[in-house]
Formats: C-alpha cells, sequence, structure tokens
C-alpha cells in the first residue's frame, strides 16, 4: 500500500505496527474521568467525574531538551519518556494542580516501531506514577528533517484544581519555611553544558564506568527526571503550602523569584541536603564556577515547597509517610536575592 510515499522515506505500515505496539501500554494509564479509545481524532476527558465546584484547569507543555542526545547515543529509549511526563506534570502541580490527562509528540527520522514502543511505554510509566491518562498523541515520520535514528519528543498535561486550593504564590510571607525535595540527578536540564564538558571538551565514553558516580556515565545522566505528584498531593489535602517551586532550567535563581512577591528573597543552607555525585563530577571536570552551578542545574533539590512555620512539621511527617525525604533548606527574608550560605 501506499508506495509512493513509502519512497519518499514513509512508511504506513511502520505506523500501523507502533500504533498496534503501543496500545497495551496506553490502557495502564487510565483513570477516572477518561473517555472513548485512542484512535479517535481527540482525546476526551469528562471533568464532571471529578465532582469540583469550582473547576481551575491548569496545563504545561514541555519536552526535555538535548538529553535526547545522550539517549541516541546510548541507544536507551524507555525512560525518557518519563522525562517528558515529569517536565509537564511537576509544573502544573507547582500550580497546586492534579494531572488528569497527558498527550505527547513524537517526530522521527524513520519509524522504527520498537524504539516507538519503548518510548511510549516511558510515556506510560510517567502517566502512571502521576494519576494521568494518556489520551491521544502524535508520531510524525519526518525523512530529512531528522536522521533515521533521531527523534524529537513533547508533552502536553491538563490538571484540575479547585480555584479556593490554587496555589499561586500570593500567601508567601517573610519567615516561612523552604522544604526541599530531593531530586534523582540532572533531571532534564542543563544538558546543552553537560554535553559540552563530557563529550566535547573532555570526549568522555559514556558507556565507560566511572567510580565517581558509582556508575555507567551515560546511565547516571539519563536517569529519569523525579515525578513529585502524589507526595505533593497527599500533603495538599492537609496543608495550606504556599508556594511550589519546580527547579528546573535556570536552576534556584530563576526558578524560586517565579514563586515570590516584591520585595522577597531567600536564603538557602546548600549543607542541608546531599548533593548528588554528578554535580561534582559536572563541577571539577567543567571547570564551572560553584555559584554558577545553582544557576544551571538543580543541584540535588527538584522541587520545594514554601510553607507556614506552624506547618512544617506536619509537612515533614506526610511527606515521610510517603517516603519522601524532604528537608528544610531555608527560609523567605526580606530582599530580592537568592543568597545561598
Amino acid at each position: 500500500m501506499a508506495q509512493m510515499y513509502e519512497k519518499a522515506g514513509v512508511s504506513l505500515e511502520a505506523g500501523y505496527e507502533s500504533v498496534a505496539r503501543i496500545k497495551k501500554h496506553i490502557a495502564r494509564s487510565s483513570r477516572l474521568g477518561v473517555m472513548g479509545n485512542i484512535g479517535a481524532f481527540g482525546g476526551m476527558f469528562d471533568l464532571s467525574a471529578l465532582h469540583l465546584k469550582e473547576p481551575v484547569l491548569v496545563s504545561g507543555t514541555d519536552g526535555v531538551g538535548t538529553k535526547l542526545k545522550i539517549a541516541f547515543l546510548m541507544d536507551q529509549h524507555d525512560t525518557i519518556g518519563i522525562d517528558v511526563v515529569a517536565m509537564c506534570v511537576n509544573d502544573v502541580l507547582a500550580q497546586g494542580a492534579a494531572p488528569l490527562f497527558f498527550l505527547d509528540y513524537i517526530a522521527v527520522g524513520k519509524n522504527f516501531p520498537a524504539k516507538i514502543e519503548q518510548i511510549v511505554k516511558g510515556i506510560v510509566d510517567g502517566c502512571v506514577m502521576a494519576n494521568c491518562a494518556l489520551i491521544g498523541g502524535e508520531t510524525a515520520e519526518m525523512p530529512d528533517m531528522y536522521s533515521e535514528e533521531e527523534y524529537d519528543i513533547a508533552g502536553f498535561t491538563v490538571g484540575a484544581v479547585e480555584k479556593s486550593r490554587l496555589i499561586d504564590g500570593k500567601k508567601v510571607a517573610v519567615g516561612d519555611v523552604l522544604i526541599g525535595l530531593p531530586s534523582s540527578g540532572v533531571h532534564s536540564n542543563g544538558f546543552s553544558l553537560v554535553r559540552k564538558v563530557i563529550l566535547k571538551d573532555l570526549k568522555l565514553n559514556l558507556k565507560d564506568y566511572q567510580e565517581e558516580l558509582n556508575g555507567i556515565l551515560g546511565e547516571v545522566l539519563l536517569t529519569p527526571t523525579r515525578i513529585y505528584v502524589k507526595p505533593v498531593l497527599k500533603v495538599l489535602e492537609t496543608i495550606d503550602i504556599h508556594a511550589i517551586c519546580h527547579i528546573t532550567g535556570g536552576g534556584f535563581d530563576e526558578n524560586i523569584p517565579r514563586v515570590l512577591q516584591s520585595g522577597q528573597g531567600v536564603e538557602i543552607d546548600t549543607q542541608k541536603w546531599e548533593m548528588p555525585p554528578i554535580f561534582k563530577f559536572l563541577e571539577e571536570k567543567g571547570n564551572i564556577p560553584h555559584r554558577q552551578m545553582y544557576n544551571i542545574f538543580n543541584m540535588g533539590i527538584g522541587m520545594i515547597l514554601i510553607a507556614h512555620p506552624q506547618d512544617v512539621d506536619t509537612t515533614l511527617s506526610l511527606l515521610s509517610q510517603e517516603e519522601e525525604k524532604s528537608v528544610i533548606i531555608g527560609k523567605v527574608v526580606e530582599g530580592e536575592n537568592v543568597t545561598l550560605l
């Protein structure tokens, strides 16, 4: 069928096989509110099933940047989908919203159904972690735009929250406490610099074991971005968290001020948490100034909750019950600086 299209570099048969392969994975992410089946022109979700009185929809979209280049070189594609889900759902979580559904976009140079299955399996794994459903997506075969072994991936999610429970940072006050939730490593930001240091400057082999990291370099870098949805939503059931900050591109300096009011800054004690070895490795190998590291990477803290001092102990307890190893890392102060102690 469609031999002329095949000659142009697009295989409809491979597309059909990819869809057949991923359906069994997609079914794992179904949740309350999902309507219809994969294959319709639009994904459907019944918001009324949630019984929210004043629902506010919060949306987020993102990709994983040049971390994909590491996946290509390692020929490992089963976790990059977790990354794209995490980048989206953690963002809507920062407004207090529970992710409901997710859509993906995968553009490939050549459709290899087994590879597509691995990518989508990762996406579904991420959706299961976040309790959101994969209800649709698009796989586009684009010869001449990408090489046969390369692809790009992006995601989009929608969450919902009661209007009265929306988190917008307006309650943040001087004296509030910063509670840090640990990252799993580099997550999905800063990889242009990572690749420059490791591949261009040092010319290291990603498949080599690095003693400082206690692991294979490429596998350490591909460690999936953490998804914080379930433990944080558990806290939000009972605690009036004043702000939530997802530490992504721009590190501490760009992301924390986004949730503060005018005239507010933060003081952070960087000795309060254990920094994953990958950051020391990058700092030393790349000769990166220590302070700049906090303006680029998450440095071991992937999400920050800002709470009233009287709510801190209960928040820490709730997080512990969800097996989340959180720690007090600082406080809100007067001024407009991110000060690292």
